[in-house]
């Protein structure tokens, strides 16, 4: 049986996007988040593998800015709606099209590409490792106090239509999104993501809600949450679930985390989706009630190694030359000499001996500071070539900050 791998056309995408929600189970989703997704398809990125007139697989990209350690925003493929049709498994269909992918995101110039794996052990082979990790906390708001900082009592709080302030809100996160690596700066379209609420999707909490911080007149944080409330004999046990929270200074972010914990009728709080190194940790009486779990987020491959490694600076100057192994991507294989420090670097290809061998997988595992050199090291993963490289790779390739993809894609 043959296919036939081709661009997407928008005539097509109903019957593209409905085998991508077959692949996933099947649940067809809200027309407000059909429409969104519409929207933001990118055509010309978006490729789809057909057999005579039924699609049988699909994948495309979005054109994304993503931080690096340092700051800067660089120009990534946004992997998503990758799916394969179970009637047609194990005929190489994901391969074609991961081949096909990462050679136009080469042709246009970008040194990145990411996705959020729904099964991570699918795209190791495709070179991709996992970057980044998210925290979800359930907080038992009954037995959990905070102590915030000086100066959370002249934070105002108020509510807010989330679409009245939408714009206030984006432009602080905006303001956030340098400071922490993984984060990625909202193209057009994007800020639609934020207000996105279809009422199946709510599982009987209420419609979003947000309150918004202020000083002196001036945006200085937001929170965006539902409520599920809840009743048994005993009383309210009503949960606040969290999606969104921004703040530009720690008395203001206090300020929004304790208005999440005093919201009568409820006794736990519920967000999915934080950074690992959250200060809210730091501000509760007893972190073990906060039933705190870590999972895997945001997997990066390294698609042009010189452009990638010098987009980043280091946190402590290092002069060392990778092997690096790449059977998928093969231009980047062989050894780069990477030298730079906390002001920039530069990567390129060299003859001399190796200090450290690892694949691309373990470059994307630790291009945003959040995974060591030295932890892959220990499970034997990179190979140390010159005594004492690793310790010095690994310490500057660390992050003050855990990076952090704060929605998915």
């Amino acid at each position: 049986m043959t296919t036939d791998l081709r661009v997407l056309e928008k005539a097509q995408w109903d019957t593209w996007y409905g085998t991508l929600e077959v692949a996933f189970g099947g649940l067809r989703e809200s027309s407000e988040e059909l429409e969104l997704w519409r929207a933001l398809t990118e055509f010309d990125r978006s490729i789809g593998v057909w057999d005579g007139d039924a699609c049988v697989g699909t994948a495309g990209a979005f054109s994304f800015r993503l931080s690096v350690p340092g700051g800067a925003l660089v120009d990534t493929a946004g992997v998503t709606m990758v799916g394969v049709a179970a009637t047609h498994r194990r005929r190489g269909i994901l391969t074609s099209m991961m081949r096909r992918q990462l050679d136009d995101v080469r042709a246009r110039g970008e040194a990145l590409a990411v996705l959020t794996a729904s099964e991570p052990v699918i795209y190791g082979r495709f070179g991709y490792g996992a970057a980044t990790q998210q925290m979800r906390a359930d907080i038992d708001t009954t037995r959990v106090r905070l102590s915030v900082p000086a100066g959370t009592d002249d934070v105002l709080l108020r509510y807010a239509k989330p679409a009245d302030v939408h714009d206030a809100c984006e432009a602080l996160y905006a303001r956030r999104v340098t400071g922490r690596p993984g984060m990625l700066a909202r193209q057009p379209g994007w800020e639609r993501l934020g207000l996105l609420d279809p009422k199946e999707n709510r599982e009987g909490a209420s419609p979003l809600q947000c309150v918004v911080a202020e000083r002196a007149g001036e945006l200085v944080g937001y929170v965006r949450y539902a409520i599920n409330p809840e009743w048994d004999t005993k009383g309210p046990r009503g949960v606040v679930k969290v999606r969104d929270v921004e703040a530009l200074d720690p008395a203001a972010y206090a300020a929004l985390w304790r208005f999440l914990f005093d919201i009568d009728l409820t006794s736990s709080v519920v967000a999915r989706n934080r950074p690992v190194d959250d200060p809210l940790l730091q501000l509760v009486s007893d972190v073990r009630r906060c039933d705190l779990r870590v999972g895997d987020s945001l997997y990066v491959r390294l698609v042009e190694v010189g452009a990638a490694l010098e987009a980043r600076t280091y946190q402590t100057p290092l002069d060392v030359v990778f092997e690096v192994e790449d059977a998928f991507c093969p231009w980047n294989a062989g050894r780069w000499r990477l030298t730079g420090d906390a002001k920039g670097a530069s990567c390129a290809r060299t003859d001399d001996a190796a200090d450290l061998a690892l694949s691309i997988r373990e470059l994307g595992t630790v291009y945003l500071g959040g995974t060591s050199l030295t932890s892959l090291a220990g499970a034997g993963r990179v190979r140390e070539l010159r005594q004492g490289a690793l310790t010095e790779a690994s310490v500057a390739f660390g992050s003050d900050v855990a990076p952090w993809l704060p929605h998915g894609f």
